[in-house]
């Protein structure tokens, strides 16, 4: 089932997230946000920084396989680029020591490096690459792992209602962090005004992409009331807001999505966190209109190849993208090179990023949640035929009872849906006094005979 679960949930992220640059690109068409007069009035831009989209992805494969778990908790690695100098002799470099003595017949020059340093943030994809092998082998283990399995699933609930005690000071939480970044901002009044229809535009993208688009995917697949699973995420969409992170509102997202839209816990747990690293349909809209609005303020022209590259650089540049807030800025620096436009312009939207990227950042975790369901949906004969998580089933021989390791009561999962096991679910004799259901295997203890 999981490696079924992991194509259908990477073609998604992939089709939703080109789906959005081209969304992006269709909508700078139409709205023309960029003005020459705007760069004269604002200035240009100073923002000079090496970037690769190649360093991108190499960066996810090192980040896969962590140097240090607990590191990985809290920092990334990355790759940056750093001056070095360089002697030239001859038409030969060297950068060792030179005597003082070669000085005439040498020239420096001074170039940048690739390096591998850390930054502050969860590096999530190795933490989730970790638990599948760890969740693997566990179930191998058989009844052996049933106390590990009990013991996560009792930390699961413990976190679940630390969040729910958290949720209670999100409106003074979201309310603060706003109004902190607005009286941090210098000359609001001409940033605004300038950059306002910019700004339109990108907000007009997000709300067409969740309110439109994003309920006619899931209408036309689940086939349900996409506008009820929608209200249902209004708690983590609101935190998503105010941390402007996906990996952030995790927690919060988990709580909706087990109690509030009822999608089954062995997904949303896949999918979810995977999304947060690599899924960024907000992202993919907001590079390609950026980049097409610094186009239109240079008054570069640009054609039908120009707009096709914008559209698969910026679904490139939102996978290698970081969880962490304004990433995407750093990233519009690839699709710009793509294009031969002035990557020093990207800071002239520095100003409203703190808005623009946490209104983006509602459009990532969205479509993770989305993402779910859909692959739920499409996933749901191969969970009918496996157990679900933490199930217990207990004395079957004299009366049957159901028991789940996070649920709120016997016989229901941790999501809310009633546990579908029944005797032929057991593949075993029916005289055997107990068996336990684990997420990945079945156990069956040997019959106790008695004499």
């Amino acid at each position: 089932m999981n490696g079924r679960l992991a194509i259908r949930t990477m073609v998604y992220f992939l089709l939703t997230s080109l789906f959005n640059a081209a969304l992006g690109v269709a909508l700078a068409l139409v709205m023309h946000p960029g003005d020459p007069e705007t760069k004269r009035i604002l200035g240009a831009g100073t923002e000079h920084r090496e970037v690769n989209i190649l360093d991108g992805f190499l960066d996810l494969g090192r980040n896969i396989f962590p140097d240090n778990l607990f590191q990985a908790a809290f920092q990334q690695a990355h790759t940056v680029y750093v001056p070095r100098q360089v002697y030239v002799r001859n038409g030969t470099e060297n950068d060792t020591a030179i005597a003082s003595v070669d000085i005439d017949i040498l020239k420096a020059n001074i170039r940048m490096v690739r390096d591998i340093q850390y930054r502050e943030g969860t590096n999530t994809l190795g933490i989730i690459f970790f638990c599948l092998v760890f969740g693997t082998v566990l179930g191998t283990l058989g009844r052996k792992a049933r106390v590990v399995v009990e013991f996560f699933s009792a930390v699961d609930e413990v976190i679940m209602k630390m969040v729910t005690g958290v949720m209670w000071l999100t409106p003074i939480g979201v309310s603060s962090v706003i109004a902190g970044k607005i009286l941090s901002v210098e000359n609001l009044g001409l940033v605004t005004v300038q950059l306002g229809w910019f700004i339109f535009t990108v907000v007009l993208g997000v709300l067409l992409y969740q309110l439109v688009f994003m309920q006619l995917i899931y209408l036309a697949i689940v086939r349900r009331n996409p506008f009820k699973f929608y209200c249902g995420l209004i708690q983590a969409t609101l935190t998503a807001f105010a941390t402007a992170s996906t990996a952030a509102a995790l927690p919060v997202t988990f709580r909706c999505m087990d109690q509030k839209v009822k999608v089954d816990s062995r997904v949303s747990r896949f999918v979810l966190p995977i999304g947060a690293t690599v899924n960024m349909d907000g992202t993919a809209l907001f590079v390609s209109i950026a980049s097409v609005f610094i186009a239109q303020i240079n008054e570069i022209p640009l054609g039908m190849g120009e707009y096709v590259t914008i559209a698969l650089t910026s679904t490139a540049a939102s996978i290698a993208s970081a969880s962490v807030p304004s990433a995407a800025l750093v990233l519009m620096l690839i699709v710009l090179t793509a294009i031969d436009a002035p990557v020093q312009d990207v800071s002239l939207l520095f100003a409203v990023d703190w808005f623009v990227d946490r209104v983006r950042t509602t459009n990532n975790m969205l479509g993770d949640c989305y993402a779910a369901a859909v692959v739920e949906h499409l996933s749901s004969a191969e969970l009918k035929s496996s157990p679900s998580h933490g199930a217990i089933v207990r004395n079957i021989g004299d009366k049957e009872t159901q028991e789940h390791a996070s649920a709120t009561g016997n016989g229901h999962a941790g999501n809310g849906h009633i546990l579908p096991l029944t005797r032929s679910d057991l593949k075993g004799s029916e005289t055997s006094e107990t068996a336990a259901m684990l997420e990945v295997v079945r156990i069956q203890e040997p019959a106790v005979h008695k004499k």
